[in-house]
């Protein structure tokens, strides 16, 4: 399967939002936006200069599956970046997909921000999530429960 990333726009944006609301992912994907207006409005912030946060489109074989983004970007911080992902097209889970397009959006950020040291949370019950931080070189620094759900935070350096 062709693993590719694309450029996010306030279509895909709103695509993504409608996509990931389905019980399944919000189970195992905390999400900040309630409405699309709130979804556009973090897209929007995105694409000012300066913005903190950068995020692209996956596709797998030309599909558009999901989204993967850094969030709190700060080349001085430690880590520099936050990075999640998402799936949304449900029938293409535990394909690989997730891990080869954190793969290559590492890459992108790194040779774009230039930023080397990433951070991640998971559901400790995320089983898929923890497999694609491990194949991509994150190790799990501390377990903790909020708000009664196990989470894990994992680092890659």
């Amino acid at each position: 399967m062709k693993i590719t990333l694309g450029e996010r726009t306030a279509e895909t944006a709103a695509i993504y939002f409608e996509r990931s609301r389905s019980p399944a992912i919000r189970k195992t994907l905390p999400q900040k936006a309630q409405t699309l207006e709130e979804a556009l409005e973090d897209f929007r912030k995105t694409q000012e200069p300066g913005a903190n946060s950068f995020g692209m489109t996956i596709y797998a074989n030309e599909q558009y599956a999901g989204d993967v983004w850094c969030y709190c970007m700060d080349s001085n911080g430690d880590p520099q970046a936050m990075v999640s992902y998402c799936i949304f097209e449900q029938t293409l889970w535990g394909r690989g997909i997730a891990t080869e397009a954190l793969r290559l959006f590492l890459e992108e950020v790194r040779e774009r921000f230039g930023l080397a040291r990433f951070g991640a949370f998971t559901f400790a019950a995320n089983t898929g999530s923890i497999r694609v931080l491990a194949k991509n070189g994150f190790r799990l620094q501390e377990s903790f429960m909020e708000d009664g759900v196990e989470s894990g935070y994992y680092l890659y350096q």
